[in-house]
């Protein structure tokens, strides 16, 4: 041991920057020596780290993360997931929630590749790390014999039991959720999540009647977007096949575009940052695509879903009266679908965390768009074929949020919608979220709404859909004007059927 650590450093290091992340510790622990050498070696760390993990730094340039603790988080991470033990992952969800989190914040993709990826979907592959940690939202609590009564007594679950299905649905809404999910939960749970979704008392002014907790932080409701991702997903299987490679929602297979390619055109964040006022002088102007982080502007495929206005009614305000603070019952009453094809663009950027935006997160600015949508069902639909505008901005805890409002004939605002893009910025897993009333009707109609990114061009350079080309007049869409509008968090999109 003496001879090897009388090696110079530098060969020294190279030999060990080898060795596996797990085994670091056990290097540490053969002699006071080597314990000496690796504790805290900043070099050593991050070397293992970006030999086995996606580099976690936006610009490689920039600040240095903390090496030591974020591989030793890494480490962790990985034997309890390989824990045999189900309590041990379960203790432990509150970390592995985090640690996941920050892989898929900090993943990026190249050339299809990521290490982050491939380390999630490895790790997830088998029941073991499914039923303890995917599925135990208060979802499926309600649907298992053994936890049903929490639900069927009326018992109000547990500040712990609440975390708990809070941290799951958030891990659920990462992972994926398929039409029909694997193991001993291949149980029908989407009756419970339709609901969820459609049980009116879930939209409120406090959370803006979009995925949101209703206390007025604007945090989101993972346990309402994991029941969207859960009805859509079903729904996706019924709709018709003809236009599966644009309308199969990006959730269906584990991980499945949470972690974001690295962005199509050189984002510039000095200059997104960069003052906006006209009155400040400033060197040629720099394109709006260079100063949006989100990656806006391009074509995006949506379906929206939604009851009959009469069942909506039913289910709310003519079936027997739930206890105050329980979910309803389960509701097999199938909806219909939409599917819709958006072509926005990027109309304005403004830096956050001023004015309207005041109680947002500041890391991103807030990126305005406007443009059109057409419903792909049909040639022609009053109630989907629109000018579309809308904002991206950072919540106040650093998700995504996409407001949308859709403007139909003489500038005529119908529906809305409030949504967050799973996986942060750029991530093609896209905005999931509820359409609504945009008067907040609380009588409805309102349900569950997704689009994600298919093209950076127009639809008619998107992999050939001459299907809804259509008349590229804006027949159907009102007035085409690219105006501003002054209403906060204005334009945007949203199709479905009227009441």
């Amino acid at each position: 041991m003496t001879e090897l650590l009388d090696l110079c450093y530098d060969v020294l290091i190279r030999i060990l920057e080898e060795i596996n992340p797990e085994d670091i510790a056990a290097c540490a622990q053969t002699s006071r020596g080597f314990n000496t050498f690796i504790k805290k070696n900043t070099r050593l760390y991050k070397a293992i780290y970006l030999r086995t993990f996606d580099d976690p730094r936006s610009n490689p340039s920039g600040p240095e993360p903390e090496w030591v603790s974020e591989l030793q988080n890494l480490v962790k991470c990985k034997k309890v997931l390989q824990s045999t033990d189900a309590q041990v992952k379960t203790d432990h969800l509150p970390f592995l929630t985090s640690t996941i989190s920050t892989l898929i914040r900090t993943g990026t993709a190249h050339a299809g590749m990521s290490a982050n990826h491939t380390f999630l979907t490895t790790h997830f592959a088998t029941p073991p790390n499914l039923d303890p940690l995917i599925y135990r939202s208060s979802l499926y609590a309600r649907s298992s014999p053994s936890t049903a009564a929490v639900f069927h007594l009326c018992r109000a679950p547990t500040a712990l039991e609440t975390q708990h299905h809070h941290l799951s649905a958030k891990l659920h809404c990462l992972h994926g959720a398929p039409a029909s999910a694997p193991g001993r939960r291949s149980l029908s749970i989407h009756p419970y999540a339709r609901a969820k979704v459609y049980d009116l008392r879930n939209y409120t002014a406090e959370n803006k009647w979009g995925p949101f907790l209703a206390d007025g932080s604007m945090r989101v409701d993972w346990e309402m977007l994991e029941a969207i991702m859960i009805l859509l997903g079903y729904n996706s299987e019924l709709c018709c096949r003809r236009y599966i490679p644009w309308f199969t929602p990006p959730w269906l297979e584990p991980f499945e575009g949470v972690v974001k390619d690295a962005l199509p055109y050189p984002y510039v964040a000095a200059a997104a940052a960069a003052p906006l006022s006209p009155s400040i002088p400033r060197g040629p102007a720099i394109p709006l695509a260079m100063r949006d982080p989100y990656n806006v502007s391009g074509t995006w495929s949506r379906i929206v879903c939604f009851l009959d206005y009469n069942d909506l009614w039913a289910f709310n305000f003519s079936s027997p009266s739930d206890a105050p603070g329980q979910p309803r019952s389960p509701l097999n009453t199938e909806e219909a679908i939409r599917h819709l094809m958006m072509k926005i663009r990027v109309t304005a950027i403004e830096p956050a965390g001023a004015g309207a935006d005041a109680g947002a997160s500041k890391a991103l600015p807030v990126v305005h768009f406007a443009g059109k949508t057409r419903s792909v069902d049909v040639t022609f639909d009053p109630n989907a074929n629109s000018r579309i505008r809308g904002a991206v901005r950072m919540t106040p805890d650093g998700e995504v949020q996409w407001t949308t409002i859709s403007i139909f004939y003489g500038g005529e605002q119908r529906w809305r919608s409030e949504g967050i893009q799973v996986g942060g910025p750029n991530a093609k897993r896209g905005v999931v979220g509820t359409w609504f009333d945009k008067d907040y009707d609380p009588h409805g109609p309102a349900g569950p709404t997704a689009f994600w990114k298919i093209a950076d061009g127009d639809w008619k350079s998107a992999r050939g859909l001459h299907e809804v080309e259509g008349d590229d007049d804006g027949e159907g869409s009102g007035d085409e004007s690219d105006e501003e509008e002054g209403e906060e968090g204005s334009m945007g999109v949203l199709a479905v059927p009227s009441g």
